[in-house]
């Protein structure tokens, strides 16, 4: 008796999530993320903004429901960008000057754009990883939340905090007169104290994630792109700072050694990570660090450094030694088993290509169903997010991509999604549809 109730329990609640769904769809593959299958034949039933009910088999939708025909397509929860930067997009020279003359009201609207594109790419949930204007990010990010305008699901960092002088910097490059000496609300820390006023000044702004800047970078007009740019008590400090009002921590990082004082202090996520060693890896796996890989972008500035003038001079040189080898940096770093994340660093890549990350991660020797998890659950479990996000399960966020035909045997089919479901709200629908 009590099987049987049991039996009768479970088809009561199913009959009541198809009854009162909104859609249903049909989906002739669904990758399983949690499970590492691909399912066959399955039945996906939305609510509102959420996910009601997972079923083998076609069911037939009830009257009034709008049915979703994705039986010659693979259905997979909506792609996570680990590190985006909305409000721009690399144009040297362009890039560098623009600061002086564009407004937050500018930054905004042409970050709308960018979160459009990304959007319909298949990217529903996006972390941007430091923007010099907060407002404009924030503003975009509460026009999104209030259904104003269409992107993706923001999570934001603000600006990012670096050191005097260090990738980040807000000041480098300029002339004299006009740089000032800028702390920590500008993100520019020198000591432990700085560390804890820069946080906090995050938490005030309304950010979701700490950002820091612990190497050399490429595009900072500065000469190193990988030398270590925080002390191990400034680092400790922003890591105190930050459990203590629940961020996550993460840091861009190329060289070795100021990656290997972030990872021993404690920080959440490697970005970039070009020169990551051995011993590095081992670290982040005992400590359970994520690494962002965002190959894209460094092939990207590979490529644009050898175009003759396209970057300035203190920049070009740092492009093209440290763009190309981030690619073979992520292939070890995946064979040694430490924890992977989806990133692209869009913005400086184009936005709307984020996808050509999973080619790239493939390329490297990454199965295609675990790139696609890198972009689903691995993204959702860094972000904390896991409970609503980052796989097709009941109760979860009804976020869905799919493509046409079988990415397993294609990976360049994510590059073209037919349907992207965010909360529920169809934003791309190219294929046939009943009812």
């Amino acid at each position: 008796m009590i099987k049987l109730a049991n039996v009768w329990v479970l088809i009561l609640f199913f009959s009541s999530a198809v009854q009162s769904a909104d859609t249903v769809i049909h989906a002739g593959q669904l990758i399983d993320v949690t499970s590492n299958s691909v399912r066959s034949n399955v039945s996906v039933v939305i609510t509102d903004d959420r996910i009601a009910a997972v079923r083998d088999g076609w069911i037939s939708p009830a009257e009034g429901q709008r049915l979703i025909d994705l039986r010659g397509h693979t259905l997979m929860p909506g792609f996570i960008d680990m590190h985006v930067h909305l409000s721009g997009e690399l144009d040297p020279p362009h890039s560098y000057s623009e600061g002086f003359y564009l407004n937050s009201a500018d930054l905004a609207l042409r970050a709308s754009a960018y979160a459009s594109l990304t959007l319909r790419a298949g990217f529903t949930t996006v972390r941007d990883l430091g923007a010099n204007d907060v407002d404009a990010i924030k503003a975009l990010k509460t026009a999104i939340n209030s259904g104003l305008v269409e992107g993706p699901r923001i999570f934001m960092a603000g600006k990012a905090i670096a050191t005097t002088g260090g990738h980040g910097d807000p000041t480098n490059g300029i002339r004299s007169d006009l740089r000032g000496d800028p702390g920590p609300k500008d993100g520019v820390i020198n000591s432990a104290q700085d560390a804890f006023k820069a946080v906090r000044q995050r938490y005030k702004d309304g950010s979701d994630v700490i950002k820091l800047t612990v190497t050399g970078g490429v595009l900072s007009l500065a000469k190193s792109g990988d030398n270590p740019q925080f002390t191990d008590d400034e680092l400790q400090a922003v890591v105190a700072a930050a459990k203590d009002y629940n961020f996550n921590v993460a840091v861009h990082a190329h060289g070795a050694e100021g990656m290997k004082r972030a990872v021993d202090a404690g920080i959440d996520s490697v970005e970039h990570g070009t020169y990551m060693t051995e011993e590095i890896m081992s670290l982040m796996k005992t400590k359970g660090t994520w690494y962002v890989p965002t190959i894209s972008a460094g092939k990207w500035v590979a490529k644009l450094s050898e175009e003759e003038g396209k970057f300035p001079a203190v920049v070009r040189p740092k492009a093209a030694a440290v763009g190309p080898l981030i690619q073979d940096t992520f292939a070890r770093a995946y064979a040694a088993g430490v924890n992977i994340a989806f990133g692209t660093d869009a913005g400086v890549s184009p936005h709307g290509r984020n996808a050509e990350e999973f080619i790239f991660m493939v390329e490297a020797g990454m199965p295609v169903l675990e790139a696609i998890r890198s972009a689903t659950l691995n993204a959702s479990i860094l972000l904390g997010q896991d409970d609503r996000l980052g796989s097709i399960e009941q109760g979860k966020l009804a976020d869905l991509v799919a493509v046409e035909g079988d990415p397993m045997s294609d990976v360049s089919t994510l590059l073209s999604p037919s349907f992207v479901m965010k909360g529920g709200q169809i934003y791309v629908n190219e294929t046939p549809s009943s009812k």
